[in-house]
């Protein structure tokens, strides 16, 4: 089976964990805590491509200050389903020295890209790092915890709201997870 064909059989039989609604409310609420916090901080956005692009937009959205937007590329899934070693694609083209930085991504697993990227902006020169997550997986072994999350799920395969299943589905609406067994 191709992969297309493969991601229709499993869009149909795929559960919505979130719809977009929710996820939406979610983003509202979490902007309004990181314009609290750093709002007065003239802070430098910073989205993990690809499937963080999808709600680094949805969340800047909902920023009213002064902001930079930038991005870096990092992969460990390349279009598959199992993490592997990280690939740096892309390095933040704006200078993060002496900048508060919010990476900005897609889930938190087991926190491994998280974590080089957290650590590879503290290496630039950024003076403070936080981190802002559409999607936290409830897992015990988790490196690390991020500081603004939208949405809590389970630990299963997410897709849609740009997060993707071998490429696919990263433009749809809501939170997906494939099908249980």
């Amino acid at each position: 089976m191709n992969e297309k064909r493969e991601y229709q059989s499993v869009r149909a039989g795929a559960d919505l964990l979130f719809p977009s609604s929710v996820v939406q409310a979610s983003i509202e609420r979490l902007a309004r805590a990181v314009e609290a916090d750093l709002g007065d901080r003239d802070p430098l956005v910073l989205c993990v491509m690809v499937g963080g692009f999808r709600f680094t937009s949805d969340l800047v959205g909902h920023l009213d200050f002064p902001l930079e937007v930038d991005y870096l590329q990092v992969s460990r899934y390349r279009d598959g389903l199992r993490g592997g070693q990280l690939d740096w694609l892309r390095h933040p083209a704006i200078s993060l020295r002496g900048r508060d930085v919010l990476v900005v991504d897609d889930v938190l697993d087991e926190g491994i890209t998280l974590d080089a990227v957290l650590v590879h902006c503290r290496e630039l020169g950024a003076s403070a790092v936080s981190s802002a997550l559409l999607v936290d997986k409830m897992l015990p072994d988790k490196r690390l915890e991020a500081d603004y999350v939208a949405l809590e799920a389970p630990d299963r395969y997410l897709f849609g709201e740009g997060m993707d299943y071998k490429g696919y589905g990263r433009n749809l609406r809501g939170v997906w997870a494939l099908a249980e067994g």
